[in-house]
């Protein structure tokens, strides 16, 4: 059985997500961010970590990608164009998405007071928005992000979408707003909401 450690208000709902799509037993430990119990696994203090075999495995991205690879489902096999373009949509998601969230929440909660630069969230709304006409471009014909078939990506844009509303990022692009309300049906990430 897997180990799922981090708080559902994490990335860690991207593994909880994925698990649920997957069908897998897991427990899941909500620990928060550099809790002790985190950093014992992973100095860094970051959530989510997964442990699997015994053994922890960090990164949001990295598990999906070991889970997915693992259990042969919601990837495209390794080696192959589909990959290389799913692999593409990845990290586009990583250095577009994640990444001004990730620094706008840094500077609402994460850094020390003093350090935090509020400012800097409307050059990063302007980013995100830039984004998302970049992104739609790229989509495939659906009704998933890359084709007929949910794959890794499917999650990370959709807690993005997530991540974005609760930053107050607006969502500009009606594609992307269309696509994000279906992913919200699904019942695995109802399932995964829920935790």
């Amino acid at each position: 059985m897997y180990r799922v450690i981090g708080s559902g208000n994490s990335r860690a709902r991207r593994v909880l997500w994925m698990m649920e799509e997957l069908g897998l037993d897991y427990e899941h430990v909500p620990a928060l961010p550099r809790s002790e119990d985190v950093v014992a696994l992973n100095p860094a203090g970051k959530v989510p970590v997964l442990i699997a075999d015994g053994v922890p495995i960090l990164d949001s991205t990295a598990i999906l990608t070991f889970l997915a690879d693992r259990h042969g489902q919601l990837t495209q096999q390794g080696g192959t164009i589909a990959r290389a373009i799913q692999d593409s949509m990845t990290q586009f998601l990583l250095d577009e998405f994640d990444s001004a969230l990730w620094m706008a929440a840094r500077h609402s909660f994460v850094l020390p007071e003093e350090l935090r630069q509020s400012a800097i969230k409307d050059s990063l709304k302007w980013e995100f928005t830039r984004s998302q006409e970049v992104l739609v471009g790229r989509m495939g014909p659906g009704p998933f992000l890359l084709g007929p078939e949910m794959t890794v990506p499917d999650i990370i844009l959709t807690h993005c979408g997530d991540w974005a509303e609760a930053a107050h990022f607006p969502i500009t692009q009606p594609r992307l707003a269309e696509y994000l309300a279906r992913m919200r049906t699904r019942p695995a990430y109802r399932r995964a909401q829920a935790a």
